[in-house]
């Protein structure tokens, strides 16, 4: 704790954006999500000079999950303060990090860190985007050309883009904190559902045409109508179709709960319920394991380029044998010529019938390691739970107050919850993804958590404007 008193000065020091005198309104709330939706759109369109925007790389999977775009000021996305988050939450719940969050000045103190250490991997990651092959450094412009000299670890036009990567990060670090503070939710959960919805409305209704061919599902879905093929209209929507009922079927499971009983010890007839939601541990573990297989694509990509090829070749910067292309998901039907008939066609290959198996099998065993690890290393787990209902007075009724009592009838449930709910979004994003459902099966298991987690937080809102007196009682 000592060291992280002596930050102090600097965490202080860190520009910060300034609580609301007074509570904005519901209608003001909308108005500044909506003038931050909008500015994250804007952001994801401006290229940092000195980038080449024909040469870039894309990992359409990783922008999805960071809120990002390559290339543009968005290129890290979210990704510093994703990490900076879990890097801290998992300090603290392995006790690495010694803090009482429940006094206020340890939790300003807190937040301040993960700021900082947010701004630090912004800069770190920018540079890294900037030095690898994700974002093109050829000098855009004469003047980055012939500044473009090596100074051994970097060239001036790789620090210029560097810069400019990082700087677009930690704009959406502020941006989130204006959300929080002005706006309804976070703006990260804000950026990563835009993302999902940006890909989801471009793959239905993009009008924009390549050649001869008309890229959006629903508009290549019209005009076969009108030419008179019916089926190979059908075969256009099927991604639409599977990209719904995986939004339904995510909607269902998120309202999927057990709830315990609970009686508070030292007031007869009072009493409460705990629920334990099916998807306990949301959809964390589909995120841990997608990034982890994503950086196996990544680094692969890296050491092919330095001449090992240890995790496959790679074709076009795409991975094309070896463990990097058997843990990737396959690539999406929008991208394959020929459409629906042709991609199943291609997943009929024995070759990618193992690449489907060896790739879930990866995916759905990395959710379950993670959701586990996820419960026990940030005080979710039986132990953990049965101590917090001790503090709070609460019992489950018929049963002694007793933490280890609790603990035990907790193990019943909240184990066999983890792991059941991490095999389903497992199972689910790798369902989505080997269908081709839009904004791919991860995306769309974020989205719906995201817009039920709005729903909810607006919901809350619209009670408190009607009611101003409930919000004193409850907060």
């Amino acid at each position: 704790m000592s060291w992280l008193q002596s930050l102090a000065p600097i965490i202080n020091n860190l520009p910060e954006v300034k609580s609301p005198i007074r509570a904005p309104s519901l209608k003001e709330k909308l108005l500044w999500t909506g003038a931050i939706l909008l500015l994250f759109y804007i952001l994801g369109q401006i290229y940092p000079l000195g980038v080449d925007a024909s040469r870039l790389v894309r990992f359409e999977r990783l922008e999805i999950l960071l809120g990002s775009r390559t290339g543009t000021l968005i290129t890290t996305g979210i990704g510093p303060i994703v990490l900076a988050s879990i890097f801290l939450q998992l300090a603290v719940g392995s006790k690495l990090i010694n803090i009482d969050l429940s006094q206020q000045e340890n939790k300003k103190l807190f937040q301040g860190l993960q700021k900082l250490l947010a701004i630090g991997l912004s800069i770190i990651e920018g540079f890294i985007y900037a030095k690898s092959i994700v974002v093109s450094t050829d000098a855009a412009t004469p003047a980055l050309y012939a500044a473009n000299m090596v100074l051994g670890f970097a060239t001036p036009g790789q620090l210029a883009i560097a810069a400019q990567l990082a700087l677009g990060s930690i704009m959406l670090l502020y941006m989130d904190e204006v959300t929080q503070k002005y706006g309804i939710g976070s703006g990260i959960s804000l950026f990563i559902a835009a993302g999902v919805t940006q890909a989801v409305f471009i793959g239905a209704f993009s009008i924009a045409s390549e050649g001869t061919a008309i890229a959006g599902l629903i508009p290549q879905a019209f005009i076969e109508v009108f030419g008179g093929n019916v089926a190979t209209a059908f075969w256009a929507i099927v991604p639409i179709l599977f990209t719904i009922g995986v939004f339904l079927v995510v909607v269902y499971a998120e309202g999927m709960r057990i709830e315990l009983p609970l009686s508070y010890g030292g007031a007869r007839g009072l009493g409460a319920r705990y629920p334990i939601k099916f998807l306990y541990v949301s959809v964390i573990p589909v995120i841990l394991a997608t990034a982890v297989l994503l950086n196996i694509q990544v680094f692969g990509l890296f050491l092919f380029n330095a001449g090992m090829p240890i995790f496959g070749n790679y074709q076009n910067n795409q991975p094309v044998d070896g463990l990097a292309y058997f843990t990737t998901a396959l690539p999406s039907p929008l991208l394959i010529v020929g459409g629906y008939p042709a991609y199943l066609a291609f997943i009929s290959n024995p070759r990618e019938i193992l690449h489907i198996v060896t790739y879930g099998i990866a995916l759905v065993s990395l959710c379950m390691v993670f959701g586990w690890f996820w419960i026990e290393s940030t005080g979710a787990s039986a132990a953990n739970v049965a101590q917090q209902l001790e503090k709070t007075g609460l019992q489950i009724p018929g049963f002694r107050q007793d933490t280890r009592v609790t603990e035990r009838i907790l193990n019943r449930y909240i184990p066999v919850i983890t792991v059941l709910g991490s095999l389903f979004v497992g199972l689910l994003a790798w369902f989505a993804d080997i269908t081709g459902a839009l904004g791919t099966g991860t995306g769309i298991l974020l989205t719906v958590g995201v817009l039920y987690r709005f729903y909810e937080d607006l919901a809350k809102q619209q009670v408190f404007e009607l009611y101003p007196a409930l919000k004193r009682v409850v907060q």
